[in-house]
């Protein structure tokens, strides 16, 4: 079957998309307003991009041409943060995905525990055992959209918070300690689950 997204609706297309792309890893992204007031939401349209620079992506939709907090504080401070979630706060990052006003606290709503960083000035959670501190480098609003598109904004890592019970002593992290969380499609969610292993072919010159 050819389905052309030029010519699906707009949720039809995202449907598709979500259900296929599986699993998906959960930034979630914490920033700070130019007033100081903290935001913090999952964001399931991300990914790592490189180490060489470490560099990090994700995606905020546009619905009704409309920006998220998450967007506007990025665009203004040129900062944010990527908490990791894991299988003990996946309740804690789906409260922090409500849609409260500009001046809502989604630390206080979720139960959380804001914790300063060390170069940006966006705050960081406490109970996550993973952050990254990111400056923006680049971003990108999609063009010929429905109801809004969506912006991709690309930081750069300026600084790494890993907790010594997911960290190895060679800089690796411990995934059965980790137990990180991934999105599916709709409301459905994935852990680790069952792991194997394949070598890469390759030609000796």
């Amino acid at each position: 079957m050819q389905i052309d997204p030029a010519h699906t609706s707009q949720k039809d297309v995202y449907k598709i998309l979500t259900g296929s792309v599986i699993p998906r890893p959960i930034g979630w992204i914490s920033t700070v307003s130019e007033d100081g007031i903290p935001n913090l939401a999952p964001f399931s349209f991300f990914n790592a991009v490189g180490e060489d620079p470490p560099h990090v992506m994700f995606s905020t939709v546009r619905s009704g041409d409309t920006n998220k907090d998450t967007l506007n504080n990025v665009l203004a401070t040129k900062q944010f943060v990527v908490n990791m979630a894991t299988e003990e706060l996946v309740e804690a990052m789906n409260n922090s995905s409500i849609n409260l006003p500009p001046d809502g606290n989604e630390f206080e709503y979720a139960g959380l525990t804001a914790i300063p960083s060390v170069v940006v000035k966006a705050p960081r959670v406490a109970e996550s055992p993973i952050h990254f501190e990111c400056e923006l480098v680049h971003h990108y609003s999609f063009e010929d959209h429905k109801d809004g598109g969506a912006t991709v904004m690309i930081g750069r890592i300026v600084m790494f918070h890993v907790d010594e019970s997911v960290l190895l002593p060679d800089f690796k992290i411990n995934r059965e300690n980790y137990k990180p969380i991934a999105r599916l499609e709709g409301a459905n969610y994935a852990k680790i689950g069952e792991v194997f292993s394949i070598k890469r072919p390759f030609i000796k010159e």
